[in-house]
């Protein structure tokens, strides 16, 4: 037997939500895939460092494509020609010619809800992709019984081909022991504290300027970490223009958690979110989280974050408050998520993805 992964997105250097769950389910799956099982992983270049060695049972197969639209053209041609027994593709668009037994995730449907917030022809691929999926994927995974929901309300996709899995976050490198690593950290990125902190894609649909809006402390900033996302020159003027905020852009995997430990609050008052693995990690680091209460984020955050309405700042600046003046309420919530973290982890991600990959009972 034979399982392709397409790898495209575990393969990049500066990796989001998609890229990460590509990259730890595909090194979690080297410690659980059977030898005799053949695994072939698919990329437009060669593998990064951070994705070897191989298991002697894995290869990577490179489909040299130097434009865009790899997944509809190289790796469709690859899949007319030369189809493994079973097909994973992380990251919502399958390709043209997939085999029978092919799977996809997707991840949420923010381009429906939220069209504003995306380019054209961001759209349009993600349509496509979603409506492919309905067609061809013998089960299509989704990170949240919200995007199981989404899915069933605008494609009409029946119940039983979708099967919603969590996602986990890196327990290895998310804690809450950083102390010696931060002063560092403020000195490189010229922050000090007490900070609030927010990490992911700076766009719109991440409500950055009413997380702008809400910040009124005169004495506390808010430190934004993330690569840009559609709508950034307006967000990125509006941050600018904000003395207590403080734009890092994209940082090292190797900063992040220290960053999130010592914050006072990890802000995330998304309007959108299929999961939230940033959620997650300022839980495993001790750092109380405000987060919306709505799509996914009530699912991940449980009873341990505050929700907001992301469209009230005022809201959002009270539930700062709340933490800031309440030693009591802050404990709390640590308390809270600490506990809440212990029951995601990409082991059991990926243990329930294979099962639906070899279509064992989860």
């Amino acid at each position: 037997m034979i399982i392709g992964i397409d790898a495209s997105r575990a393969n990049k250097k500066e990796k989001t939500g998609v890229e990460w769950y590509s990259y730890f389910l595909i090194q979690e799956f080297k410690k659980i895939i059977p030898q005799d099982i053949q695994v072939i992983l698919y990329s437009p270049a060669p593998l990064r460092e951070d994705l070897l060695p191989l298991p002697p049972n894995w290869q990577v197969k490179i489909l040299h494509w130097p434009f865009r639209f790899w997944t509809l053209i190289r790796f469709s041609w690859e899949m007319l020609w030369h189809k493994p027994d079973i097909l994973f593709v992380p990251s919502h668009i399958i390709p043209f010619f997939p085999p029978k037994r092919t799977f996809t995730t997707i991840h949420d449907i923010g381009f429906r809800r939220f069209p504003e917030h995306y380019s054209w022809l961001q759209r349009k691929l993600l349509n496509f992709g979603a409506k492919s999926a309905k067609k061809h994927a013998k089960t299509i995974l989704t990170i949240s019984e919200f995007t199981k929901n989404e899915l069933i309300d605008v494609y009409k996709i029946s119940e039983d081909k979708i099967k919603p899995i969590y996602l986990g976050y890196d327990n290895t490198k998310y804690k809450s022991l950083y102390e010696q690593r931060l002063p560092l950290l403020i000195e490189k990125y010229g922050i000090k504290k007490p900070y609030l902190f927010y990490i992911g894609r700076l766009e719109k649909k991440k409500n950055i300027e009413n997380m702008l809006k809400a910040v009124k402390e005169p004495d506390i900033d808010l430190v934004l970490a993330g690569k840009p996302g559609y709508g950034y020159e307006k967000i990125k003027f509006a941050i600018i223009n904000r003395k207590s905020a403080i734009l890092l852009g994209w940082v090292p995997q190797e900063d992040v958690p220290a960053l999130m430990a010592g914050a006072e609050i990890f802000l995330y008052p998304s309007l959108y979110e299929g999961f939230g693995i940033p959620i997650l990690e300022a839980f495993a680091c001790g750092t109380p989280v405000i987060t919306s209460n709505r799509a996914s984020m009530p699912e991940v955050a449980g009873d341990a974050a505050l929700l907001v309405n992301p469209d009230n700042p005022q809201e959002i600046s009270e539930a700062i408050q709340k933490i800031l003046r309440n030693p009591e309420i802050k404990d709390n919530l640590i308390n809270r998520g600490k506990e809440r973290c212990r029951q995601f982890s990409w082991q059991r991600c990926a243990e329930e993805t294979l099962n639906v990959l070899l279509q064992k009972e989860a």
